[in-house]
């Protein structure tokens, strides 16, 4: 019986205001799953890049615009005025940021409280326990307070947990610290800005992907699941969504045909989405000259039977054209083939240690100009120069950052790299200094690197051409262009990332393929 009721009012909420709490008619043309007026962003957790920040803070009325920093998710009963939390916020430019917390609904009910909200553009709310915004804001004046700043067209954001309670139906809601609980009686409603949608976050990072298909849609047919991996976002004005960031989102229940052997359909930042059509209108490869099947055909060789593995992801400007693979079979979970597995690296691997050596650079703690310690005669610029270093450098430098930095080589590189960029999946071998990865993660990098103050280090680790007249910075698995290609058009905001299973692939040659069609169309 109460699986009927939730569903009456889950259906009931896609027409209401939100939640299914209040219901009422929706006039013919207002939108049936977003918002009338304003946005939601609904961001998967994690690490982000300055470019939601950015979209949530223009959206709320730029950086001058009261912005209300939600953090009651996160458990605490008191957070200070100036608690560290917003300092993401304060980084990317809102100058009037208000920390709002309470644990008391009779608070949460009062005038003196929602004082804030009504002169506030835009909320945040961080990630924790999704139940804790429940117990304090569902129902009460503060909730009602959440709605008038969309209604008069604020924005609505959140990340982790602060996003799934932008949803109406409430994922992972239970009130216990047991994340695998995606229903919970009593904790099954969100405050509904987006109606009749089930969110979920970290998707990829925490191996998700199969909850929202096993645990809620297969009980709740009638919901939009949609969900999106850390630091990416659904950008929510009316029925249309665009996806932004730094991996993919991922929509249940759509119209259209799931991905193959997989029970949802896979977006990538610059792609759009209809929630209340549940159809994608707009693919960012469309934007570009590629198409899928040219890309195809340049892999073709890899497609073949028994031939060896291959991944490519080109993006430009903040959106993902192509992400693909080759030769590799389904992975658990319904984990992108693009994610799992990892490829060594190879001379990818010399961008990371330099950036960290740059960084210790940066602390004050050595000069560059230092003997590089080898005995060799070569200063530490020396060898970062270097396009092709031997095993013996690399070993090298591991000892020089663990040394120079101040902790192991795996902490300053978790630190200095792989926090901020937010990379899970990546790894670094302490004693060789080589890395395995992903292209899903090396894009997570490149991103990183256009954003990051300190993390580009130089021309270190890169060489540094032209190529049909345009700058290029690259990398390769080999001095000859061999096995993997990471190929940078900084003029054109440009990447191609190439990763294979073998050993003589001619990585440079299908990337400079790629980036002929890519940048050069006219000419082909």
């Amino acid at each position: 019986m109460r699986t009927l009721v939730l569903s009456a009012l889950l259906l009931a909420a896609c027409t209401g205001p939100h939640a299914g709490a209040r219901v009422a008619a929706v006039p013919s043309g207002t939108p049936r799953v977003g918002p009338a007026h304003g946005s939601v962003i609904v961001v998967g957790g994690g690490s982000l890049g300055p470019e939601v920040y950015a979209k949530f803070i223009a959206l709320a009325g730029g950086p001058d615009a009261v912005i209300i920093d939600v953090p009651t998710a996160g458990g605490d009963s008191v957070y200070p005025p100036d608690w560290r939390g917003a300092n993401g916020l304060k980084g990317a430019g809102a100058k009037h940021v208000i920390v709002l917390h309470t644990i008391s609904r009779k608070v949460a009910d009062s005038e003196e409280f929602i004082a804030p909200l009504k002169r506030a553009g835009g909320v945040w709310f961080e990630g924790g326990r999704h139940y804790h915004l429940v117990d304090s804001y569902l129902g009460t004046k503060t909730e009602q307070a959440f709605h008038e700043i969309l209604a008069r067209g604020g924005v609505m954001a959140g990340s982790s947990a602060g996003a799934s309670i932008l949803g109406s139906y409430l994922v992972r809601g239970a009130p216990s610290n047991d994340n695998g609980i995606m229903s919970y009686p009593g904790y099954e409603m969100g405050f509904g800005f987006l109606r009749g949608v089930g969110i979920d976050q970290h998707v990829v990072a925490r191996e998700r992907l199969a909850d929202l298909a096993d645990s809620v849609m297969s009980r709740h047919p009638e919901l939009l699941g949609i969900s999106e991996d850390e630091g990416t976002a659904w950008v929510v004005q009316g029925d249309s969504a665009e996806i932004i960031g730094r991996d993919k989102a991922f929509v249940y229940g759509g119209k259209e045909p799931t991905d193959p052997g997989k029970p949802f359909l896979t977006l990538h930042p610059g792609d759009r989405y209809n929630l209340a059509a549940r159809r994608v209108t707009h693919r960012a490869l469309t934007e570009s000259s590629l198409t899928q099947q040219f890309v195809d055909s340049v892999f073709a060789d890899f497609a073949k039977p028994g031939a060896p593995a291959a991944t490519v992801l080109v993006a430009q400007a903040g959106k993902v054209f192509i992400d693909a693979a080759y030769g590799i079979p389904p992975q658990r979970k319904y984990m992108p083939e693009t994610t799992i597995p990892n490829f060594p690296l190879l001379g990818l691997s010399a961008g990371f240690n330099a950036a960290a050596v740059s960084g210790i650079e940066h602390d004050g703690k050595l000069k560059f100009e230092d003997p590089f310690g080898d005995g060799s005669g070569l200063t530490i610029r020396d060898v970062l120069r270097l396009h092709e270093q031997s095993a013996a450098n690399r070993r090298q430098l591991v000892a020089l950052i663990a040394q120079k930095g101040g902790a192991s080589y795996s902490q300053q590189i978790t630190r200095r790299i792989f926090t901020p960029i937010g990379m899970h999946k990546t790894v670094a071998d302490s004693v060789t200094g080589e890395f395995q990865s992903n292209v899903d993660e090396l894009y997570r990098w490149e991103l990183g690197l256009t954003s990051i103050e300190g993390l580009r280090g130089g021309a270190f680790g890169w060489r540094v051409d032209s190529f049909s007249g345009l700058p290029r910075e690259s990398e390769y698995g080999t001095s000859d262009g061999k096995r993997n290609a990471f190929v940078r058009f900084p003029s054109k905001h440009a990447a191609i990332i190439i990763l294979t299973g073998s050993a003589t692939a001619d990585a440079r040659a299908l990337a400079d393929r790629i980036a002929d069609r890519l940048l050069f169309p006219a000419a082909r």
